[in-house]
């Protein structure tokens, strides 16, 4: 079964006209670090930063609900969908911003969050 890199998303689908860049200018990354919202602010601030959008990924059951994932069965971990304009952030920067709002050596989770929907992950 192919696994989605982000389902139970709630946000609307986005389209070229949601950018100021067009999407041929746009690239994505996909970090895991804890709480998606809490990194979510941290990137949020970033300028280059265009959207962010918080979902899940990894995990074996397909559209999981917010619920599911957070009794921890689900193997998904909360992640941050990032869309950026390269030519203003590029991917190490972001990589930057990412080791600095998590704490990549727990293997828990992070900080009060523990399990793992809340274990770090580079989603390449």
């Amino acid at each position: 079964m192919k696994k989605s890199i982000l389902v139970g998303i709630t946000a609307a689908i986005l389209t070229a006209s949601a950018f100021t860049a067009t999407a041929q200018e746009t690239k994505i990354a996909t970090f895991a670090g804890g709480c998606f919202w809490c990194i979510e602010s941290d990137f949020d601030k970033v300028p280059g930063v265009l959207k962010t959008i918080s979902g899940y990924a990894g995990g074996k059951t397909e559209n999981p609900t917010y619920r599911q994932v957070s009794r921890g069965n689900t193997g998904h971990r909360e992640v941050l969908q990032i869309t950026y304009d390269p030519k203003k952030v590029n991917y190490a920067q972001l990589l930057t911003v990412f080791w600095h709002s998590v704490d990549p050596t727990d293997a828990g989770g992070q900080f009060c969050d523990r399990g793992v929907p809340y274990q770090t992950a580079v989603f390449v």
